[in-house]
């Protein structure tokens, strides 16, 4: 199989990389980013541990980690009627924490919006560009949100 881009000249921005460390326990760390996403305006309808799942059907033997999928319905909308559907296959949005060590957990996320663009799910077009910029607002507000915590760094 022959990839449509090439990923290593992919960078950070281009498929709207975020992250940050949170210097609490996995629970907590999960209920910030959780709080946070509500507060700017992402629903968190879906929200699961892969490993808690991956840990009991295959003995993974997995670091906690978590999935909370937000979700801007208004903005989802749109996305849904500019990609003629497409975009609902990488719904939602997700927010990922996992613990990199106890009482040190990653929040990582990556905009399904550059992404399906990438791969060709969405239009490159203008419609699109307001929605990419629309779903990074909300990611760029949470992540300065949660800076605001003593406990919260950027990596280097």
């Amino acid at each position: 199989m022959t990839l449509p881009i090439d990923p290593s000249a992919l960078s950070p921005e281009d498929v709207g990389e975020e992250q940050a460390t949170v210097e609490r326990d996995h629970e907590a760390a999960i209920e910030l980013v959780r709080e946070t996403c509500e507060a700017v305006g992402f629903g968190v309808p879906v929200e699961f541990s892969p490993s808690d799942l991956l840990n009991e059907k295959v003995d993974a033997d997995r670091d906690p980690y978590y999935v909370l999928g937000a979700c801007n319905p208004e903005v989802a909308d749109r996305a849904l009627d500019a990609s003629d559907g497409h975009i609902g296959a990488l719904f939602p949005c997700n927010m990922i924490v996992w613990q990199e060590e106890p009482g040190v957990q990653r929040v990582y996320h990556v905009s399904i919006m550059r992404i399906a663009r990438l791969v060709g799910l969405a239009p490159d077009d203008d419609t699109w560009d307001d929605i990419v910029a629309d779903t990074g607002e909300y990611v760029d507000e949470c992540f300065s949100r949660l800076a605001e915590h003593d406990d919260v760094t950027y990596p280097a």
